[in-house]
């Protein structure tokens, strides 16, 4: 997995709200298989970005997850909240990467669709 400097986070601009000011990319085949596989909590302040990504699973995690799924101009498109283990999204064919946080992030910064955050997808690519 990859970490972006540590000045980098993800920012819900509409709610002006941090979600996540420690910031992993998935973006081979391999650490996007994987994902959070094999942890036992996400910490709070911590994401998971997925690049590319349209889906989901929570098979064989340990904890809930909430996911945001976000399309080229940054803006959440779908979400996922409090997500349990062993399920599925939908497949978001607007979305092209993923943003996994802890459970109750979603809630506690009043995310939700349509609200536009900080992370493009060109931003992903370094």
């Amino acid at each position: 997995m990859e970490s972006i400097i540590a000045a980098d986070s993800v920012i819900n601009l509409t709610q002006n709200a941090t979600l996540a000011d420690r910031v992993e990319i998935a973006r081979t085949w391999l650490t996007r298989l994987k994902g959070l596989l094999g942890r036992d909590r996400l910490p709070e302040g911590h994401c998971l970005i997925i690049t590319p990504c349209k889906s989901v699973h929570t098979h064989f995690m340990k904890f809930n997850l909430d996911i945001l799924f976000i399309d080229t101009s940054g803006r959440i498109v779908y979400l996922a909240e409090n997500l349990p283990p062993f399920r599925i999204t939908p497949n978001v064919r607007q979305a092209c990467f993923v943003v996994e946080l802890p459970a109750g992030t979603v809630s506690s910064t009043g995310t939700s669709i349509n609200d536009c955050l900080n992370v493009f997808p060109e931003t992903l690519k370094r």
